[in-house]
């Protein structure tokens, strides 16, 4: 159907209870997704690409102080933030990604530079710092990604020496979009702050294109967010787009097969969002929760937490 628009985003999955949420925090939760949401489908509605579109969305996420990428990313074992994100435009195949980053102050919009300017798709470290500056993106001090409950976290962490997810909830922090523009074309941006306490320049699964992060206009653009490890392993994003290409799969039973079952055996915990060609938009996930919202065309608009 032409001229159809569709968003979806996500700010992370995990143990998300309504039991340990405040009205308040919710709230907070609910505003930031509804932000985000509202700032990428100006964008499409305004006739904009889907590329342009889920990073500015993205952009908000990491703008937002509760999730888990940008402001307020994690601390690694040294105390220190490595950010990771990926942009993937359906129509050209082109795709971007930074990782390890800690300096730069949205790190989609660097991974959308690599993707448009730098010839290459994964930059890492210093060296995407370096690129990013050259390229005139906005870097900021430590101080600016600092929360104190990021801190708080790390501190926990250290005292047991343990790797963990971004909160003790065990929540994924990644944040993500994907989105169908009026030309038909999809798009699809990952970007995360990690794992609390992580060591070794840990690299997670969102700045790995076919893994966290994969658009084709031929089938779908996915967007996931879970145990980076076992996503990277089962090339979620990407097994998706091919149920859909070589099978005949719908985009819903393609997330169902995927994430409720695939994952599910390998103890492969998070979720993901979709979209299709046709606008279809799906987001699936194994956890108790997933930050999540929708818009579209035809009225939709949801903002959701909790499973229904």
């Amino acid at each position: 159907m032409p001229d159809k628009i569709a968003i979806a985003i996500h700010g992370g999955a995990g143990t998300i209870l309504r039991s340990t949420m405040t009205p308040e925090l919710q709230l907070q939760y609910e505003g930031g997704l509804q932000a985000a949401l509202d700032a990428g489908y100006a964008v499409l509605d305004g006739g904009g690409s889907a590329v342009d579109a889920v990073a500015v969305a993205v952009a908000s996420l990491e703008d937002f102080p509760l999730f888990n990428a940008g402001k307020g990313a994690v601390f690694n074992h040294i105390g220190q933030h490595e950010m990771d994100a990926a942009i993937m435009n359906g129509k050209t195949l082109e795709a971007g990604a930074v990782c390890g980053v800690a300096h730069v102050k949205n790190p989609v919009l660097v991974a959308k530079e690599v993707m448009l300017h730098s010839g290459h798709v994964m930059l890492g470290g210093q060296g995407a710092e370096e690129f990013a500056r050259q390229r005139n993106m906005q870097v900021e001090e430590d101080a600016y990604f600092y929360t104190q409950q990021r801190y708080n976290q790390w501190q926990d962490a250290l005292k047991e020496d343990k790797v963990q997810l971004d909160h003790t909830d065990k929540k994924f922090g990644t944040v993500g979009c994907v989105a169908l523009d009026k030309e038909g074309n999809l798009a699809a941006a990952t970007s995360t702050g990690g794992l609390t306490n992580k060591k070794f320049g840990r690299i997670g699964d969102s700045p790995v294109i076919g893994a966290g992060t994969y658009a084709n206009n031929h089938t779908c653009a996915i967007s996931c967010t879970g145990v980076g490890e076992l996503f990277i392993r089962s090339v979620v994003a990407y097994d998706i787009s091919c149920l859909i290409d070589y099978k005949g799969l719908s985009l819903k039973d393609a997330c169902n097969l995927v994430v409720l079952d695939k994952l599910v055996k390998i103890e492969g915990e998070g979720g993901l969002i979709a979209i299709d060609k046709d606008g279809n938009i799906e987001m699936t996930f194994n956890s108790e929760g997933m930050y999540r919202a929708c818009k579209d065309s035809n009225g939709r608009n949801e903002v959701l937490i909790y499973k229904e």
